[in-house]
C-alpha cells in the first residue's frame, strides 16, 4: 500500500497479553471530534477520569490523574518525582517490571537494591520486610500483575510494613486492574498506576495513577526538580486540577482522543461493578485452565491463587518450537498469543483474556486454535 492511500488494518483476535480489542463504544468514543486540551468541556472528561479511576483503584486520593503515554510514563513518573538522586530505592524483581523499574531509578540517581527470584517466584512479607530494615529504602516497587510470569503477587500487609519503615509502596496494576482484586487505600499502596489497553479495553497511550497522601507529602518536599518536565508531578496536578489552585495553566497537550476513550472504558468498568468484574475474569480463567489441562498442556504457576486472571502462561509444551506455534495460530485463526517477555522467553506462551474479550466462547476459541496448532505443528526430533 502507498501512502497516498487510506490505511488499511487487519482485523486480529488480541488474546495476548495486551493490548486488547477495543469495544465498539469505546472506538467510536475516541473518534468524537477534538476539542481543545484546555476547553472546560475537556476538563469535564478530565474530572470524569479522575473519578472513574478513583473507582478502578478504590482510592479516596486526590492526586489521582491519567498519564499522557502508556504504562512506562506512569512508571517514570512515578520514580521520578518521588525518588531524589541518591537515595535508596527497593525493586522487587520477578520478571520484566521490576527490571524496567530498576533500570528507570538507576539512571535518575537512585541507589538500587533488588529482591530477586526467577519468573513465577514471589515474595513473602518476611521476605521484604527483612529488606526493607536492611536498604532502608524511601521506596519499595512490587508488581501486582506480572504479566511475563503470569503471576498476581499477594498484597496484604506489604503497605504496613513498608510504613513501618518510613517507605511509600509503588505498585503496578497494568495488567491485573479490573481482573483481579486490589485496594489501594484498604491496602496501604502509595502510589498505583495502571495502563489504558489491558481489561479497561482502551486504545494504549493513557496510564491511570494515583499518588497517597504521604507520597503527596515526600514529592511536594524536594530539595531537586524532577529530571523530566514533562513528568513533573507539580505541574500535572495544575493540568489535572488536583492542586487547588483556580486555573489550570498550559504544561503539554494531553492526548485529547486518547482521554475520550479512556473515559469511556472506565464508566464501562463502573457500570459493570469492580467486584462482578473480579469474579468474571476469575470464572473465565479457570474455564480456560481446565481446557488447557485437558489438552494436555502444563500451567506456569501451579498454585492456583498466585495465577493472574488476566493473562495465563502456559510451559512451552515439549518438542514443540513455541515461535511455529505462535505463527500457525495467527496465520489460520487471526489470534495472537505471545511468547515470554523479558526473563520468562523461551519459558512460557501467554494467552490474555481481557475486559471485553473475556468470555466464554472467546476462551473455547483460544482451546480450538491450539489444539489445531498441537496438531498440525511437528514436534522437532530434538
Amino acid at each position: 500500500m502507498g501512502s497516498r492511500s487510506s490505511i488499511s488494518v487487519p482485523f486480529r483476535y488480541l488474546f495476548g497479553p495486551g493490548p486488547s480489542n477495543v469495544p465498539p463504544r469505546i472506538l467510536a468514543a475516541g473518534g468524537r471530534p477534538i476539542i481543545g486540551h484546555m476547553h472546560s468541556e475537556m476538563f469535564g472528561i478530565m474530572n470524569d477520569i479522575k473519578k472513574g479511576i478513583q473507582y478502578a483503584f478504590q482510592t479516596s486520593n486526590n492526586m489521582t490523574l491519567a498519564m499522557s503515554g502508556s504504562g512506562h510514563t506512569a512508571m517514570e513518573c512515578a520514580v521520578f518525582n518521588i525518588v531524589e538522586p541518591g537515595e535508596s530505592v527497593l525493586v522487587a524483581i520477578n520478571g520484566i517490571w521490576g527490571e524496567r523499574v530498576a533500570e528507570i531509578a538507576e539512571r535518575m540517581g537512585a541507589k538500587v537494591h533488588t529482591l530477586f527470584k526467577t519468573p513465577g517466584g514471589h515474595f513473602t512479607n518476611a521476605e521484604i520486610e527483612q529488606a526493607l530494615a536492611k536498604y532502608k529504602p524511601v521506596l519499595f516497587f512490587l508488581t501486582h500483575g506480572e504479566s511475563s510470569a503470569g503471576l498476581v503477587h499477594p498484597m496484604d500487609g506489604v503497605g504496613d510494613i513498608c510504613h513501618k519503615y518510613n517507605c511509600l509502596l509503588l505498585v503496578d496494576s497494568v495488567a491485573s486492574l479490573g481482573a483481579a482484586p486490589l485496594l489501594m487505600d484498604q491496602q496501604n499502596i502509595d502510589i498505583l498506576y495502571t495502563g489504558s489497553q489491558k481489561a479497561l479495553n482502551a486504545p494504549p497511550g493513557t496510564a491511570p495513577v494515583s499518588f497517597s497522601e504521604r507520597a503527596c507529602h515526600k514529592m511536594f518536599n524536594r530539595k531537586t526538580k524532577p529530571v523530566s518536565y514533562l513528568l513533573d508531578m507539580t505541574h500535572l496536578s495544575n493540568y489535572w486540577g488536583n492542586d487547588g489552585k483556580p486555573e489550570r495553566i498550559y504544561h503539554h497537550t494531553g492526548p485529547v482522543s486518547g482521554f475520550f476513550a479512556l473515559r469511556e472504558s472506565l464508566a464501562i468498568l463502573a457500570e459493570m461493578g469492580l467486584e462482578n468484574s473480579w469474579s468474571h475474569h476469575t470464572e473465565i480463567a479457570e474455564y480456560l485452565w481446565k481446557g488447557l489441562e485437558d489438552l494436555g498442556l502444563k500451567l506456569f504457576i501451579k498454585d492456583k491463587d498466585l495465577r493472574l486472571p488476566s493473562v495465563t502462561t502456559i510451559a512451552i509444551p515439549e518438542g514443540y518450537d513455541w515461535k511455529e506455534l505462535l505463527a500457525y495460530i495467527m496465520k489460520h485463526h487471526r489470534i495472537e498469543f505471545t511468547g515470554g517477555l523479558g526473563p520468562s522467553v523461551g519459558m512460557v506462551l501467554r494467552i490474555g483474556l481481557m475486559g471485553y474479550n473475556c468470555n466464554k466462547a472467546n476462551a473455547a476459541m483460544v482451546l480450538a486454535a491450539l489444539e489445531d496448532a498441537l496438531k498440525q505443528c511437528r514436534k522437532s526430533k530434538a
